[in-house]
């Protein structure tokens, strides 16, 4: 019995002494936070991920959402790694965020492709030129597009003028270098005369824009990248057009815009009968210029792509189940690998392989 006692005094010894560690543990809760943040930070902050990367090329989507409100995915945007260069093609509402919660920093940012000039494809862009400053950048954020992107980039610019001053009077001329501020437009010349045009041409590295169907929008373009035999192609906003298929043909991976007639026809009638006449009317006309699953299914397909990533997508999929419906029949039209993406979904294709491999950066 006394043993007992003994090892019964012994145990309530060390579980009070647990519970005096756990409540002390409770009460310096918040400076063992600000100790882990700052060891997170300075880790983070040390790194560059992009150095971390094997070498190849890296696609990452900042953005696979559209105007239409989406909890999951931000405004149209896609992260583009060719050997130790970061490019991004569109910068919606939330990339710019989007890309330093992945981890690759809008400082590091060596261009801008732009693929049009709707809002929800260039509302980005100021905040991702002011990151960029913000990162000690001795130039301005290059920004390539079509005819009409110097206009946009002049009129950001002209926007965040006030900023400007605002910023270089706080932090110093150091620290903001006036020199580095806003963006650079580069256009190519491209029409129907001329459909493609090499934007980079590097032993390496190969960025071509070439026409697409997004009419009354003119011109509208894809991207195609190449880098030490892996190919990406972007579609950009398009309905079916037959210059996508021709640009994608035996690409790694297709990025293709995606949008379901049937959902956006049940939000249309939802409008009506909501008493929503103006919504009911941009729904009942955005199809006409977009493109469904079942169709990217079938210009991957033709194409001979590797892999389709859907992005762009239209309608917000609020509900895990509703991917069935939004794809259709896309799955059985295309062969091969498939994806609805989603922000921070990031594909790492190694150099001279046929390696894809597929994780999540947020």
């Amino acid at each position: 019995m006394k043993a007992l006692e003994r090892m019964s005094k012994r145990s309530l010894i060390i579980l009070g002494a647990i519970l005096v560690l756990l409540g002390g543990g409770f009460l310096l809760r918040g400076q063992i936070a600000v100790a882990l943040m700052e060891r997170v930070l300075i880790k983070t902050l040390a790194s560059d991920p992009i150095d971390a990367l094997p070498d190849g090329l890296h696609v990452g989507l900042c953005g696979a959402g559209s105007p239409l409100p989406d909890a999951d995915r931000a405004g149209p945007c896609v992260a583009v790694i060719a050997g130790k260069k970061l490019f991004v093609v569109d910068i919606g509402d939330g990339a710019t965020r989007n890309l330093s919660l992945m981890n690759l920093a809008p400082a590091r940012v060596d261009a801008a492709f732009l693929t049009h000039f709707h809002s929800d494809h260039i509302d980005g862009l100021g905040g991702l030129m002011l990151q960029h400053w913000g990162g000690s950048a001795q130039k301005p954020l290059t920004v390539y597009g079509p005819p009409g992107v110097d206009q946009v980039v002049f009129g950001f610019n002209t926007a965040y003028a006030l900023d400007r001053g605002y910023r270089i009077a706080h932090h110093g001329p150091k620290v903001m270098p006036p020199e580095g501020s806003g963006g650079e437009a580069l256009p190519f010349p491209i029409d129907a005369a001329h459909p493609e045009a090499l934007i980079i041409d590097e032993p390496d590295l190969k960025v071509r824009a070439f026409l697409v169907d997004h009419s009354p929008v003119e011109p509208a373009v894809g991207y195609i990248f190449e880098y030490k035999g892996r190919k990406v192609v972007i579609s950009g906003d398009t309905k079916p057009s037959a210059s996508v298929q021709t640009a994608a043909k035996d690409a790694d991976i297709l990025i293709h815009e995606a949008l379901s007639p049937e959902l956006v026809l049940m939000m249309q009638k939802s409008a009506t009968k909501a008493g929503r006449p103006n919504l009911a009317a941009i729904l009942h006309d955005i199809p006409s210029y977009h493109t469904s699953p079942e169709q990217a299914a079938t210009i991957a397909q033709k194409a001979g792509v590797k892999m389709l990533l859907l992005d762009h997508i239209v309608p917000p999929l609020r509900l895990k189940a509703l991917e069935g419906p939004f794809l259709g029949k896309a799955r059985q039209i295309f062969h091969g690998r498939l994806v609805i993406g989603t922000d921070g979904d990031f594909f790492t294709l190694p150099a001279n392989s046929s390696a894809i491999k597929k994780t999540n950066r947020l």
